[in-house]
């Protein structure tokens, strides 16, 4: 079956390739919430202070505000859209039917670039944690980074309700860690003091005002821009929702309740840790600028070096959480696109007995920790600890910052080009918040382009992007199987190209 518009090609499946690619229902409102809290809240105990670097508290906050406007434009349109097209494949399949195959390839290339790497930021900081707690020289974080990529692959490979079960459990526990933090907090913080420690050296970098009292915006508005990057990390990830969809009981009713629920708390969250972490006797948003292990450096003001090690454990929840549903998410993202024929289509294979997607999940995080080990002795142990955090973060946000333009895109389009397609739930900020996402997203993208770390990542970005599009160019497009996502798309455009021959 050709379709000479996109170039591409299809075949139509028979019953038995969709039984081995076969996914179970399970998740409800809690399950979808806990998934999408759980992916994003280790953003709230690491990676997000090196912003007070760039920005200063003020420039935190407000540049935290701005990423918080651009995320709820962006997961209401994800919350109008998911029900709308309830397939595993997210935002390749709303760019799908939104903008063609090439559209929704495009869209999926730089969800996998995100969804791929962000574990492995994400198992940096556990690493990172461990060594503290436990006194471990970091020569050998490769070797914790292989045990934490096998246990909670085994987690989320051994059944579908386990995995969600897990989830929900440590995303709870993670949430209560920081609600114990905050209550903790509160009585010893010393906001003028601390929060407001960084001023401006002769040179343009942050420099400790020993008595604190500083701005408020001690780099001004190009700071609060130059942050949003790092602002980006305290929602990062809750869009992967929808890559349950096909493992929802009922996406239609339950996908948009999660989304949202997920995001207020998230909101909440975020806003309390930027307050309350920087404000800590010994702590300071200085120092924080430049830390690992914030979080932990926050229980340490307040309750001493004596507790480290159950500290530690406790502050270990969030990373643990992102890090499980992460590669959740990774899984399932590739699934889509390997089952479609976009990637090769022996990875959406599942499970014969636990029906998990195990072989897109064992490759994502095989890929994952590939590139940790190239960059680890590429540099060096001491020089590749230090930098594979910061430059794989700025890879993973690179991915999503252009992921979240096309689907706020997708969204515009879907509005414009299907108006009558069942749309359970209809975002209350409409086109206009698609359009403010799609603003922030590209000033973010230029503001991360001045980070010296980004060139080191994104030019690997370029070369995995300039590999899958000649894959897709000479081999995938004309092997693509009419999927669940490609026939609503080949369905509703054949519709509209109807409707429209119907007007004129």
């Amino acid at each position: 079956m050709e379709s000479s518009s996109s170039g591409v090609s299809y075949k139509k499946a028979d019953a038995s390739y969709f039984e081995k690619r076969h996914l179970s229902r399970y998740a409800g409102v809690w399950s979808l919430w806990a998934l999408g809290v759980g992916a994003v809240v280790s953003g709230h105990f690491s990676g997000w202070n090196f912003g007070f670097a760039t920005g200063g508290w003020g420039g935190m906050l407000v540049a935290g505000i701005i990423i918080a406007i651009m995320y709820l434009g962006l997961t209401f349109s994800i919350a109008e859209m998911s029900p709308a097209l309830p397939h595993t494949g997210a935002a390749y399949s709303f760019a799908r039917t939104a903008m063609g195959p090439w559209g929704g390839f495009i869209t999926g290339l730089c969800e996998n670039v995100e969804y791929v790497l962000t574990p492995a930021v994400i198992v940096t900081f556990i690493t990172a944690y461990v060594n503290t707690i436990l006194g471990l020289d970091p020569a050998y974080s490769p070797l914790l980074w292989v045990f934490f990529y096998a246990v909670f692959l085994s987690l989320n490979i051994f059944g579908l309700e386990l995995s969600f079960k897990v989830t929900l459990v440590i995303t709870l526990v993670s949430l209560a860690v920081l609600v114990f933090f905050w209550v903790s907090a509160i009585p010893n913080m010393d906001f003028s003091r601390w929060a407001l420690n960084i001023g401006v050296g002769p040179d343009g970098a942050a420099v400790e005002l020993p008595e604190g009292n500083g701005d408020w915006f001690p780099f001004g508005f190009s700071g609060v821009l130059a942050t949003l990057p790092f602002a980006v990390w305290l929602f990062l990830a809750i869009e992967q929702l929808p890559l349950a969809a096909e493992e929802s009981v009922d996406p239609k009713r339950d996908m948009p309740k999660g989304i949202i629920l997920g995001i207020i708390t998230l909101m909440i969250s975020a806003f309390m840790i930027v307050l309350l972490n920087p404000s800590l006797p010994g702590v300071g948003a200085f120092h924080l600028g430049s830390a690992l292990e914030p979080l932990l450096d926050g229980f340490k003001a307040v309750y001493g070096d004596s507790g480290v090690v159950v500290l530690g454990l406790v502050a270990l929840t969030g990373l643990i959480a992102s890090f499980h549903t992460i590669l959740y998410a990774q899984g399932r993202q590739i699934y889509s696109l390997s089952r479609a024929g976009y990637f090769p289509t022996a990875l959406s294979i599942t499970h014969s007995r636990f029906k998990t997607p195990h072989i897109a999940m064992l490759t994502g995080a095989g890929t994952g920790l590939a590139v940790m080990l190239v960059i680890w002795f590429a540099l060096g142990a001491e020089a590749g600890g230090s930098v594979i955090g910061a430059v794989l973060l700025n890879m993973a946000v690179f991915g999503a910052m252009f992921s979240y333009i096309m689907q706020a895109i997708s969204f515009i389009l879907l509005r414009k080009n299907l108006p009558n397609i069942e749309r359970p739930f209809r975002s209350p900020l409409g086109v206009p918040g698609a359009a403010l996402t799609v603003i922030i997203a590209c000033v973010t993208l230029v503001y991360q382009v001045q980070d010296p770390n980004f060139t080191k990542g994104v030019l690997w970005v370029a070369v995995w992007f300039a590999v899958a599009i000649a894959y897709f160019a000479l081999i995938g497009r004309h092997k693509l199987i009419l999927s669940p996502e490609e026939e609503f798309a080949l369905e509703h455009k054949e519709k509209a190209v109807a409707a429209a021959a119907a007007r004129a």
